[in-house]
């Protein structure tokens, strides 16, 4: 746990009108035990720094805080529009119709695609000056102009493969021999888990062989089409008119091919789906 620089409370004011220093980072069991020595070393001094000056704080910044509440309300509203799930338009063409039910799959990854491009992107260079000298983020990407629309993929993808290499050790209360010591923590697995939802959905699902290629349905149709322009036929591409056994055989097998590829397709998305279902509380910077 580490203190926040912005509030009053972890100033170096705070630590001498407490007249107890403030940890800058400790467990939990460190910090109670910190709490408990400062308050009994003066209880008064200790509610001034701890509470009083937050008070102090919130009245003096009233003003600051209105326009960041006035801020964040257009961009939510607006701009990034929270209150909302969208599909990019490459997935649902705006404008056009699409069931329900087909909206779950591009909406969800959508969103998922954006959490790792726009805000663990922002994350991975907010508290760094120099991560936002090599990412060459704009002015706004961070600060008080943050309006998240700044996308980059590599400053996202950089941060999970950060987490994902996060081990438990003494900041998680634990030390060298105890059950757990250096393995990947919670927050590790979790990020593994997104990274690999990200990668499907923009490396595997965009490359997928489409169902009817991958299965010789588009050829079989292709040869029925020819069929019916030789023989001036307008019925002939529904019916079996024409047709020789062994094009009969390649239509069977096709489309038998096809039906199997699709369920391959359709239950993949399900249990990607599933799994960011399962690991959507991990969506938040």
């Amino acid at each position: 746990m580490a203190q926040h620089s912005n509030y009053w409370s972890c100033s170096q004011f705070a630590d001498w009108l407490r007249g107890t220093k403030k940890l800058k980072m400790g467990t939990g069991d460190e910090w109670d035990l910190w709490r408990q020595t400062a308050e009994s070393n003066n209880r008064f001094r200790y509610w001034l720094a701890e509470e009083g000056l937050d008070y102090i704080q919130d009245f003096v910044t009233w003003p600051v805080r209105k326009l960041y509440d006035i801020k964040y309300y257009v961009n939510n509203r607006w701009v990034t529009r929270t209150h909302s799930l969208t599909a990019h338009p490459r997935d649902i063409k705006p404008g056009s119709w699409a069931d329900v039910g087909n909206r779950f799959l591009p909406c969800l990854f959508n969103e998922l695609v954006d959490f790792v491009e726009v805000e663990l992107a922002w994350w991975n260079i907010v508290w760094d000056p120099e991560a936002r000298k090599k990412y060459k983020s704009p002015f706004w990407a961070s600060g008080w102009f943050r309006w998240r629309t700044w996308r980059c993929a590599e400053s996202g993808l950089d941060n999970l493969k950060w987490q994902m290499n996060i081990r438990a050790d003494e900041s998680h209360g634990l030390q060298e021999g105890d059950k757990g010591w250096n393995e990947p923590t919670r927050q590790a697995i979790n990020a593994r888990e997104i990274f690999e939802l990200y990668t499907w959905w923009t490396t595997v699902y965009r490359n997928r062989p489409d169902a009817m290629d991958a299965s010789g349905w588009a050829a079989y149709c292709e040869k029925k089409r020819q069929l019916r322009d030789e023989n001036d036929d307008p019925i002939s591409f529904f019916s079996d008119r024409g047709e020789t056994k062994e094009l009969r055989r390649e239509r069977d097998r096709a489309l038998k091919l096809m039906n199997k590829i699709e369920k391959e397709y359709n239950d993949e998305d399900e249990a990607m789906m599933f799994r960011l279902i399962k690991v959507r509380n991990s969506l938040w910077t």
